[in-house]
């Protein structure tokens, strides 16, 4: 209990500084960039919205930095994160609308990277040294290829070429966003050459780390006398992948970040409705608030995954729960 409480500690250290860094940085721009923001939105620009900015940046209220400062954690802690120009809504509206695509494109391909990988680098750690070994340069070579690049060579081969999935948005266009089965089967085949991407481009990192981890446990003292007791395989290699699989989760913290930024990509090149887009409009149309934002939605985000991965980390290993 006592890690992790330090462990949640330290994660409200690294959330206090990324909210104080999303703080500073449009004050830190030179010139006004605020008042250049306002200035190309002309016409479209409402006195509510004038003044949502001010209050958000301190554009012509002749505060201090530090009220100013206080004024942000009180907007921030009510869910006020200011109002985009570009789209006249709420920041916090509009990422509501479009922050669950993101999530659940990740947040699935994630899930489904880690879990195959860990599978098949049991698998190949088990096996080493057969056939099976070809597995690692196939893998290695997706994991080289960019994410974008990558995602445009299946968009064209398999959605524009041979037609086996849809070529671009989230679903078909005229359907209901609903729980019925059309709406769900037309979601599933827009999401899965972008799922599919991520997975390939992923999966070599998992593959590598838990084959390494279980060519060296498989060596271990408790693996021999678990062989020299005769029981099988299948429950010898259960027991070496308990221990080997405990890197991979440390690393999971260290890899949704990675994974995060290129499924942003990944959305871009499929026209997929989620933050990677947002972001895109957002930083082409000068949109600081719908910036700050989605900064902050990515990082809390990626904080959280990390919270998760070192959470199960220390209920697996009881030898993080012990004083040095």
């Amino acid at each position: 209990m006592y890690t992790l409480t330090r462990r949640i500690g330290l994660y409200l250290v690294t959330a206090w500084v990324a909210i104080t860094i999303n703080f500073l940085l449009p004050r830190m721009m030179p010139g006004n960039p605020i008042q250049t923001m306002i200035g190309k939105q002309t016409g479209r620009v409402t006195p509510e919205m004038l003044r949502a900015i001010e209050l958000q940046f301190g554009v012509g209220l002749h505060q201090s930095l530090w009220a100013q400062y206080v004024t942000y954690w009180d907007q921030l802690l009510h869910g006020n994160l200011g109002q985009s120009i570009t789209l006249s809504a709420p920041v916090s509206t509009v990422l509501g609308a479009t922050l669950p695509w993101t999530i659940g494109l990740i947040g699935a391909a994630t899930v489904i990277s880690f879990a195959l990988g860990t599978l098949v680098g049991t698998l190949l750690g088990w096996r080493r040294g057969t056939w099976l070994d070809v597995v690692l340069p196939g893998s290695t070579f997706f994991q080289a290829v960019p994410y974008f690049f990558l995602g445009t060579v299946l968009l064209l081969i398999f959605g524009s070429t041979l037609g086996w999935f849809p070529v671009l948005g989230a679903y078909e266009q005229g359907l209901t966003p609903g729980w019925n089965i059309t709406f769900i089967a037309s979601l599933l085949s827009h999401a899965a050459l972008p799922a599919i991407t991520i997975v390939l481009s992923s999966i070599a990192g998992w593959i590598m780390g838990m084959r390494n981890m279980m060519v060296t446990t498989m060596d271990e003292d408790f693996v021999l006398v678990a062989r020299a007791k005769g029981l099988p395989g299948r429950k010898v290699v259960g027991y070496a992948a308990r221990n080997a699989v405990l890197p991979s989760i440390a690393n999971f913290s260290l890899a949704i970040s990675l994974v995060v930024a290129g499924a942003l990509l990944v959305e871009l090149v499929f026209n997929y409705p989620g933050v990677g887009n947002l972001l895109l409009q957002a930083v082409l149309n000068q949109d600081y608030p719908l910036i700050q934002g989605i900064f902050l939605v990515i990082t809390f985000t990626v904080l959280a995954a990390n919270l998760v991965a070192d959470s199960v980390y220390v209920l697996l290993d009881p030898r993080t729960r012990q004083e040095a």
